[in-house]
């Protein structure tokens, strides 16, 4: 087995655990804020306060993962996170936590793994060879059946270990975690690519993900596609357990995440060892398009069966979307850049997460469920189709996203600069291949590389060039430089 890969998999296996850790303490707080007083608003706001900070602080923590040593930054980032967990379990040992307590712990992890993430994000992409990619991406896509099966984990271990043993669990896998990181050794290349560039002054540097991102505008517009796909996606997400316990009980609920999990697990593990389509941008495009109508279905039928079927295999779909897009950004982007650049996709795309937040719930209540109620706004129209009464104002919701999402991979693919972005943007150096030429005499010249096609530079232009962008029309060129 290549040394690059088997380090990636034994990394992987240790961050995974940490994941079900997290995962499970997460949903554990949750429940137990809502059953305190029974409010939806604080439970979201739980959800708000563990999604805000990534929003916020991924660009400053990706311009610090290419700055420092991206596995000191992770340990150290892991260290924040044991010692924010272990302040909660104190809290539960010494006595009832109040509810402002689990928001400021849910922040100050959020922080760490916001850090975590981003040191993580730019560091695995290294490690294994490039034309490994897109099956790496798939076992990193596995994470998110994790996080969607934990409820049935968690209700299990809520009543046989209770919340305090549910956090102890938790700081074992930090611990675990720990101990990996510190073994698995890795080359320079991996943990610190661009340590022999002079770093751009931070503030800048905060900015250069989006400047990157903009001077190739095929990579841009997948960013687009995919924080899109995240609005219509999340918004059904969000909306999923008030859909299903609008008509099934909790048992059936914990049963269908459980399947949805397994569903999500299944599609991560096919990536995984297939590496995705050949042609990764018209892949993502299918999915997504047959992701959004197996959304759509959702609505048809307030009927537990009908979800059995069509949630597990719309998540099936979701690792073939995010980490098929996920390779095509890893490709195409600088080692030394990596940090910098998927941490701006990451809060490009949870703003849009956070959007669904916010708007999810008054949509629901105050819009569609009073709308197919009996006798309503779309009763007789739309009604006669997915049913009114309780849960069919979510179920079209369900319908409407689904519908948005089957409309969206026409138009991302008709988009020539994305559609093409494989092959006309340059690939990055892969940091496994020999380098393609070393001088080997002092003095001789080391080639410059080629421009790549459609791209702009990020820096050096003055105020000259971006009149000629107006002049000619490229206002969004123009703008999108400081």
């Amino acid at each position: 087995m290549h040394d690059g890969i088997r380090r990636f998999v034994v990394i992987w296996a240790a961050q995974l655990l940490s994941i079900i850790g997290s995962s499970l303490t997460g949903f554990v707080l949750g429940v137990w804020v809502y059953q305190r007083n029974g409010s939806a608003t604080e439970f979201v706001l739980i959800m708000l306060c563990a999604v805000l900070p990534e929003v916020l602080l991924s660009p400053l923590a990706g311009s610090l993962a290419d700055r420092w040593d991206r596995r000191r930054m992770l340990m150290a980032a892991d260290a924040g996170a044991a010692a924010v967990t272990g302040a909660l379990a104190l809290l539960l040992v010494l006595g009832s936590p109040e509810v402002w307590h689990v928001y400021v712990i849910t922040v100050a992890g959020a922080v760490f793994g916001t850090f975590h993430m981003a040191a993580y994000h730019a560091m695995m992409p290294l490690i294994m060879p490039q034309r490994h990619l897109g099956r790496a991406n798939g076992l990193m896509q596995v994470a998110d059946s994790v996080r969607i099966a934990a409820p049935l984990l968690a209700g299990t271990l809520l009543v046989t270990v209770g919340v305090t043993g549910v956090v102890v669990i938790d700081l074992v896998t930090f611990l675990v975690t720990r101990v990996v990181m510190f073994a698995v050794r890795l080359p320079r290349e991996v943990t610190r690519p661009g340590a022999s560039a002079a770093p751009e002054p931070l503030r800048g540097d905060l900015l250069f993900g989006w400047r990157y991102l903009r001077a190739r505008r095929g990579l841009f517009q997948l960013v687009v596609v995919l924080a899109a796909y995240n609005l219509f996606f999340g918004m059904s997400g969000v909306l999923v357990q008030p859909l299903i316990l609008s008509f099934g009980s909790a048992a059936v609920l914990g049963a269908l995440m459980f399947a949805g999990g397994a569903g999500v697990f299944a599609g991560g593990l096919v990536l995984s060892a297939w590496g995705g389509p050949r042609r990764r941008v018209r892949g993502v495009a299918v999915f997504v398009a047959l992701g959004g109508a197996l959304l759509a279905l959702h609505s048809l039928a307030p009927s537990p069966w009908l979800i059995a079927v069509v949630a597990p295999a719309f998540l099936f779909t979701l690792p073939f979307v995010q980490g098929t897009g996920m390779t095509v950004l890893q490709i195409k982007t600088d080692p030394a850049a990596l940090g910098r650049v998927l941490s701006t996709v990451r809060a490009l795309t949870q703003t849009a997460t956070v959007l669904t937040y916010l708007a999810a719930g008054p949509l629901a209540d105050r819009v569609f469920e009073p709308m197919l109620a009996p006798g309503g706004a779309l009763s007789g129209t739309l009604g006669t189709v997915i049913g009114t009464g309780e849960g069919r104002g979510i179920a079209a919701i369900f319908l409407i996203t689904g519908l948005c999402l089957v409309l969206l991979a026409p138009l991302a693919y008709l988009q020539p600069r994305l559609r093409k972005v494989e092959s006309e943007l340059p690939d990055a150096e892969d940091v496994h291949a020999p380098p393609e030429h070393v001088p080997e005499r002092a003095g001789e010249a080391v080639p410059e590389p080629a421009p790549e096609p459609g791209a702009e530079p990020v820096a050096g232009r003055g105020e000259a060039d971006l009149g000629t962008d107006v002049a000619r029309g490229d206002s969004d060129a123009a703008l999108s430089r400081p």
